[in-house]
């Protein structure tokens, strides 16, 4: 049974704060991704991505939902950037789908594909609104997952050839670019558990996708480094939750920790960072030699100009002997008997703080931004034409306070991107997850900005929060 949050401010966060506090560059946006909202799975030249396979196969995605329309935002963004303008938001992070720009992967141009996104950089500028590009969030073109997609080490130069025609095509306009969505995610889901498309389960396809990938993190940022002008800012964004022992202060517990930190907090920004993969907390990342080439050292490393940090919880973690090479597993909030979201996560904002001081911790770390964070609760359109979500806007409220907290701390964090812009369609669990500040209502297309939503305006606007003591 879901547990809603009651009062779940951290004492050492800051209780009263507005945007001003935040000072004047700080920037602050919503974010949201191609294949969760675009639908039009199919138009225009696209080709079909591993995720248009994956949600055919039976199964996968609860209650068989697929995203061939989702919140349509193919056809509707001129009315979704409107919204924005309304809600006084002018920093939008979106990503580009690679099969509707490069039907096959690689090869021909799909022109039509192209023109969507020069128009929606268009739309946006004229509105005020600066764009923020992710090259890629999880959804390889069918064609080259064919030929092993990110099991295969083409894919490296596949993926740099990629940005190459984004940066030819949009980089005169957009200055802000991310190379890789959470890339251990994809790996991890995709490769290792087989819950996210492809759907494949292996130890190997795991590591070799994860050194895959890891390859085009860099080089993808060499790429745009190269062909954009002096001016762009090039990040790359990681997935992240705060970890603490079970049973602090046992031994086995506390070394479980510290492997599934280096597995799900560490495995892709320390190779960025010039530190190498952290084996010597997780043994079983020296079978990714196998996976290595001569110079691969040296081309792991890539000096972004930021970092994005996207944490929407934490996870409690107990030795497993049951579980191999890791030796551990998460804890999850049902059974520890804590407030969570509807997609089975506590509430706890205060991860955002711990996660932006550890990532802030490395010596030779960018600048960071928050490039996802939210929750998913229940909410739904009353009689009234409004969606109350009180625990949304009290988690958030929470959040933006730690990210303050973190920032007077002196931690380099320069901006807050919510997830999500509209809800939209959630992976493995379909559309029952509502993450956006707007409202969907997915038969008719209609939005409806949620109490949240006009919160944050208000908040950018100059609102003061003030969280209970």
């Amino acid at each position: 049974m879901r547990m809603l949050p009651p009062a779940f401010y951290p004492a050492s966060a800051p209780t009263t704060f507005s945007r001003s506090d935040f000072g004047a560059d700080f920037r602050w946006g919503v974010s949201a991704a191609a294949y969760q909202t675009e639908g039009a799975w199919n138009t225009d030249g696209k080709g079909p991505s591993i995720w248009d396979e994956f949600v055919r196969r039976r199964g996968r995605i609860k209650r068989g939902e697929t995203a061939e329309i989702s919140a349509d935002f193919y056809h509707r963004w001129p009315q979704d950037l409107d919204l924005l303008n309304q809600m006084g938001i002018d920093d939008f992070r979106f990503s580009v789908a690679w099969a509707r720009v490069l039907p096959e992967g690689k090869g021909i141009v799909n022109q039509k594909g192209i023109d969507f996104y020069s128009r929606l950089v268009d739309g946006c500028l004229t509105r005020g609104i600066t764009p923020w590009l992710t090259a890629y969030h999880w959804d390889l073109p069918l064609a080259l997952q064919q030929l092993g997609g990110w099991t295969n080490r083409s894919v490296v130069g596949w993926f740099t050839d990629y940005v190459e025609l984004l940066a030819a095509r949009l980089g005169d306009r957009v200055q802000h670019w991310m190379v890789l969505n959470e890339p251990m995610v994809f790996t991890g889901a995709g490769h290792l558990l087989g819950v996210h498309a492809p759907g494949r389960r292996s130890l190997g396809g795991f590591l070799a996708a994860t050194h895959h990938a890891t390859l085009a993190q860099a080089e993808g940022g060499r790429a745009l480094r190269a062909a954009l002008p002096a001016t762009a800012r090039i990040g790359t964004t990681f997935s992240c939750s705060y970890l603490t022992p079970a049973r602090p202060g046992l031994a086995r517990d506390e070394r479980a920790t510290r492997r599934a930190d280096a597995l799900l907090n560490r495995l892709f920004v320390e190779p960025a960072l010039g530190l190498g993969y952290p084996v010597a907390d997780l043994p079983l990342l020296n079978w990714l030699d196998r996976y290595h080439q001569p110079g691969d050292e040296d081309r792991l490393p890539f000096a972004f100009d930021f970092l994005g940090v996207q944490n929407y919880t934490r996870e409690v973690v107990q030795h497993a002997p049951y579980v191999p090479l890791l030796w551990a597993r998460l804890v999850g909030a049902a059974a520890r008997g804590v407030p969570f979201t509807d997609m089975g996560w506590e509430v706890y904002p205060e991860s955002l703080y711990y996660m932006l001081r550890q990532f802030a911790a490395y010596p030779n770390a960018p600048r960071l931004l928050v490039t996802e964070n939210g929750a998913a609760f229940p909410d739904q359109l009353n009689l009234m034409g409004s969606v109350p979500d009180a625990a949304r806007q009290a988690y958030l409220q929470a959040c933006i306070g730690q990210v303050l907290r973190a920032r007077q701390e002196g931690v380099p964090v320069e901006g807050y991107f919510a997830w999500s812009f509209t809800d939209n369609f959630e992976w493995a669990e379909g559309y029952a997850p509502r993450f956006g500040l707007v409202h969907v209502d997915y038969e008719t297309q209609r939005r409806t900005i949620k109490d949240s939503g006009h919160w944050y305006g208000r908040f950018l606007a100059g609102e003061q929060v003030r969280l209970p003591r």
